[in-house]
């Protein structure tokens, strides 16, 4: 097969997936399908984050490029079945973007951010139609603190909110009193989604990504914990003999060291 002659061109990716999925193409690519590939795709979705998390422009390229490969080999599977073709979905994209900023192409004035992002909404529903739940086309598959996050801020864009941040602390304290009294498994698995859902409404009205927030504090812990471990491998102790107390002096050492890179 002639290899594409500009690879920096969409079309030669377009054409060699489909020479991949050719009858003189790969095996492997042939036999994929739309749910086949579901896991990986999401795999890949995960990777660009930490790219963006990790600030790597270079890693984030080329996991870009991992995920653009994905979004043209669905499409073909849906083009050899009949469904769409790639074409179609960037006329698709590119008609909801001019329909959604009506004041970059059309002659709508706005004030800000806000009346942008709620503009953007108010669009999105009327295209979607009065009979879907406004909550309805948030995907089910999103990471459950990504899922409560989005559905909370869909319902605070048509008014169902706190006035203020006071009383969703005093709802999380609230909460937080269900929980030490819950005596049965099943209770406390509820409260503490309760809880959680709280706590992502407060980070919704601060403006903090949830997600982010706790991939970072996540990314911190690993930080300390393995230098932790470095530690005791340079002084030739065993982590797991050591005290309570020992362990939370590693912690503060490892705290002080992984602070200052």
């Amino acid at each position: 097969m002639a290899i594409p002659r500009d690879l920096s061109r969409f079309s030669a990716l377009v054409n060699i997936i489909a020479t991949l999925r050719g009858p003189d193409g790969c095996t492997w690519d042939k036999e994929q399908t739309h749910a086949s590939l579901r896991e990986t795709f999401l795999q890949e979705c995960y990777e660009v984050l930490e790219t963006l998390d990790a600030g790597d422009s270079r890693e984030l390229r080329e996991e870009l490029g991992d995920l653009l490969l994905h979004i043209v080999m669905q499409a073909q599977i849906a083009e050899e079945a009949g469904e769409f073709k790639i074409t179609d979905v960037i006329k698709s994209i590119n008609q909801k973007l001019i329909h959604r900023h009506p004041h970059v192409f059309g002659e709508q004035k706005v004030k800000g951010i806000e009346e942008i992002v709620h503009n953007w909404e108010t669009l999105k529903r009327e295209e979607k139609g009065t009979e879907q739940s406004i909550i309805g086309s948030v995907p089910k598959s999103l990471p459950a603190l990504s899922y409560s996050q989005e559905v909370q801020h869909r319902a605070a864009d048509v008014g169902f909110d706190w006035e203020n941040d006071e009383g969703v602390i005093d709802k999380l304290a609230e909460e937080v009193g269900e929980l030490t009294r819950a005596d049965t498994t099943e209770s406390k698995n509820e409260e503490f989604g309760d809880l959680l859902f709280t706590l992502a409404n407060i980070a919704r009205r601060q403006k903090v990504d949830l997600e982010v927030a706790l991939r970072e504090a996540n990314q911190k812990f690993a930080r300390r914990f393995q230098y932790m471990e470095k530690l005791c491998r340079q002084r030739g102790v065993n982590f797991t003999d050591l005290s309570f107390d020992q362990k939370n002096q590693l912690w503060e050492e490892a705290k002080r060291s992984t602070n200052r890179k």
